[in-house]
């Protein structure tokens, strides 16, 4: 099974007028177009696209220009799929990653969110007060973030939108993000779950900002010498690649290498002072911005990174979309199938395996039209124009549960046998059949029962040798005893006689003086 990465793109016409846009999914390697939908033209920020996962078909949702309908597309067709009509014209979408619910955004600043399951308008606010230009949800899915034209940014918790408790009340945002200056013309919300994850911004003010929104705080201002009009950060938040409309794409690491104290090569991260951390690209060294710098030559819309986070994909205002290397800033390939219109939206997938005219990626063999009836497509019920409490409690959502004619285990599973297996593979002896292992079994006995018996009888011989020198300590420290005793037997003899003959000579001398 070889999983081949994908490159979706959207276009829309440029302001010479080329015709209408269309939906396209090209092979990241090859640049060969694989699949094309059409009639729509969806601006900057108003495509969206859910993956084909656990069992169930992706779609795409595409906010048409100066239109208030959304045009629905899935995989297993190069038709439209659905039309729905909005409330009103959307300037920016957004899907949470698993596609349960979608977000839109419109030039007064209000925003719609509905459960695309059901369609049901969970809720709708004024978020801001001019056009939002971007949308964007959490990885996780746990919040909302918007940027505005009147550069401000909010964020919003979807739970607290979704319950039913507070579906009376005006929704509060869970924080403010106002140190812009000028419109917010992109937003990428980090790894994490929310609140922990990091959001960049971009502005007019030609400035990128990284904020944590644990905290509520902003960490680290970039500023640029032109506006950005958008961004691209690595999955692993090693770096991001900001670009303006003059063609210029700036790389700016978040890591830079430093000495410790003891002369040796650190690396240490950039910025996180807060407000007063502005980091100037150009000023901190010209030369190595210099390298850091790619020049597309015309102006860049959309910036997306690869999945293996080693190219770097630009697309322009005039249908080209640029494939960079991005240790080395090489231009790999450029792909010129959509020139004359305008890239307004670029991401990687894999390949889809429910892809129309394509071979499934599943194990089963057979065409693509049986992997279309393997796979269900996610189901898009047409969006409601306006809440209703009554469609809230019924709360009806269809779905699909595909049926799965194979079991399919964990991929880390391990069952009994296979373990058994392998340790009998390690742990008996290379012989082979259960009759080679019997008589190596026996043999073994054998062996260890012979060995045993050679330790007793070393042990034996042991306590053996142990008596007989304790014996022979024990009995010469006795009569090492009673040699002490008879010596210190004797001196006492010799000092007692040796007092009375003191005491007889001196009552000698006393009867002397006495006759005298």
């Amino acid at each position: 099974m070889h999983l081949n990465e994908a490159v979706l793109c959207a276009t829309a016409p440029s302001t010479s007028g080329s015709g209408p846009g269309t939906l396209s999914l090209h092979d990241i390697q090859t640049g060969t177009s694989l699949a094309s939908w059409k009639q729509t033209s969806a601006s900057t920020h108003c495509t969206a696209a859910v993956q084909s996962r656990d069992g169930q078909g992706g779609f795409m949702l595409a906010a048409q220009q100066e239109k208030s309908i959304l045009n629905v597309y899935n995989f297993q067709k190069d038709q439209l799929a659905l039309k729905i009509v909005l409330p009103e014209k959307l300037t920016a979408i957004a899907v949470d990653p698993k596609g349960k619910y979608c977000a839109g955004a419109t030039a007064q600043g209000r925003i719609f969110l509905w459960e695309i399951a059901s369609g049901i308008m969970y809720n709708s606010w004024d978020a801001h007060y001019r056009q939002i230009n971007v949308l964007r949800s959490t990885q996780d899915a746990a919040a909302l973030v918007a940027g505005s034209e009147d550069s401000g940014v909010s964020v919003w918790s979807v739970s607290r939108l979704l319950d039913e408790t507070l579906q009376n009340e005006l929704p509060t945002p869970y924080c403010n993000f106002t140190d812009h200056t000028l419109p917010v013309t992109d937003i990428v919300c980090g790894v994490g779950m929310f609140p922990t994850c990091r959001i960049l911004t971009a502005s007019v003010d030609h400035t990128v900002k990284v904020w944590d929104p644990a905290s509520k705080t902003l960490l680290t201002t970039f500023y640029f010498p032109q506006p950005i009009a958008c961004i691209a950060w690595d999955p692993t938040e090693r770096l991001f690649f900001a670009a303006s409309a003059d063609g210029s794409i700036h790389q700016v690491n978040l890591f830079r290498q430093r000495e410790d104290k003891f002369s040796r090569a650190a690396m240490e991260a950039v910025g996180g002072a807060g407000v007063s951390d502005i980091i100037r690209i150009n000023d901190v060294d010209p030369k190595d911005a210099r390298k850091r710098l790619i020049s597309a030559g015309e102006a860049v819309t959309t910036l997306a990174f690869s999945l293996t986070g080693s190219m770097l994909l630009a697309g322009t205002a005039s249908g080209l979309i640029h494939i960079y290397d991005i240790a080395s800033h090489q231009l790999l390939r450029t792909m010129s199938s959509h020139k004359g219109m305008c890239i307004t939206h670029l991401s990687t997938m894999l390949r889809p395996p429910d892809l129309i005219g394509h071979i499934s990626l599943t194990l089963s063999s057979g065409a693509a039209g049986d992997a279309r009836e393997n796979i269900p497509v996610r189901p898009v019920a047409p969006f409601q124009r306006i809440r209703d409490a009554k469609a809230r409690e019924a709360h009806e959502v269809s779905l699909i549960l595909p049926h799965n004619q194979t079991p399919t285990g964990s991929f880390f599973s391990y069952s009994r046998e296979e373990l058994i297996k392998d340790h009998a593979f390690f742990v008996q002896p290379s012989a082979a059949g259960p009759e080679a292992t019997g008589v190596s079994l026996q043999s073994r006995i054998t062996e260890l029962e012979s060995e045993v018996s050679r330790l007793r009888e070393q042990l034996g011989k042991a306590k053996g040798i142990n008596d007989v020198m304790w014996e022979t300590v024990v009995q010469r420290i006795v009569a090492e005893g009673r040699e002490k005793g008879q010596e210190k037997g004797r001196e006492n003899g010799a000092a007692a006689t040796t007092e009375e003959a003191v005491e007889q000579a001196e009552a000698g001398r006393r009867r002397k003086r006495n006759r005298t």
